[in-house]
């Protein structure tokens, strides 16, 4: 058998609508010897693969892990090497805080070949599909993303930070500090700031809760909400609340003049 060239791609599989994936990314899995793929990942997506492609779940479950890191980068060479074509699917966009950097830099100290495709980020996707826009003009500025835990399983300190300035705050993988988080806003002030927890954003699984700094964390537990989510703190999140209100403002005018 001949093998290949190696090559290792990393892709972005998006926030988890399955159409949300780039036309670049599709190409490359139909001709993917071998798919490593995350838990975040929809598996509608490996319908693109051919039939002869190997498909390895290398992601983790409530804490549980398929692999462990180091074990996927020796994955990602090994697969190269003896397959040809491999691609690394990661949910999101692999270059947020989804460790692409790290397995890519793995695998081109071994030799092979690289290519990055990017995906749509969590961050900016599922705020916008709920009608939150990171940026307005005469509310908000600029935006920050956070990781909600650190390396060390600790809250980023640049929450602290970003709790002080005026910007829209998104903070991921944060809902298990979300009492520590609340507690950094509340220092500053700001109760009554408007916040967005979603959970399972672009998917037919998806739940919303909104609220303020003041009563966010009652209303996590009232909705039910869990991981994964993203958490939206600023005045842009109100920009919802005001859709709602045009869109069933409209639809009354419309029942009226029927």
């Amino acid at each position: 058998m001949i093998v290949k060239q190696s090559k290792v791609i990393l892709i972005g599989a998006g926030p988890g609508d399955a159409e949300l994936i780039t036309l670049k990314a599709v190409k490359a899995l139909k001709i993917a010897d071998a798919i490593l793929y995350d838990a975040l990942v929809n598996p509608e997506l490996l319908d693109y693969a051919k039939p002869e492609a190997e498909l390895i779940f290398v992601g983790k479950r409530k804490g549980c892990y398929a692999y462990h890191q180091d074990q996927i980068n020796e994955l990602l060479v090994e697969r190269a090497k003896s397959k040809g074509t491999v691609i690394r699917l990661k949910g999101g966009d692999p270059f947020i805080f989804g460790r692409g950097s790290e397995e890519m830099q793995y695998v081109a100290q071994h030799g092979i070949e690289t290519q990055i495709i990017p995906g749509i980020s969590s961050s900016m996707s599922v705020p916008a599909l709920q009608n939150i826009p990171l940026t307005q003009r005469g509310v908000a500025e600029s935006f920050w993303v956070i990781t909600g835990t650190t390396k060390d399983h600790e809250l980023s300190q640049d929450v602290y930070t970003a709790a002080k300035s005026n910007a829209t705050v998104v903070i991921l993988m944060g809902t298990a500090k979300l009492s520590e988080i609340v507690k950094i806003f509340k220092a500053e002030s700001k109760q009554e700031l408007p916040v967005a927890i979603i959970q399972n954003g672009t998917t037919e699984n998806e739940k919303v809760g909104i609220g303020t700094v003041a009563t966010i964390e009652e209303i996590y537990k009232t909705n039910n909400l869990g991981n994964p989510a993203i958490i939206i703190l600023g005045e842009v999140v109100n920009h919802r609340g005001a859709m709602l209100e045009i869109a069933e403002n409209a639809r009354l005018c419309e029942a009226q003049m029927l």
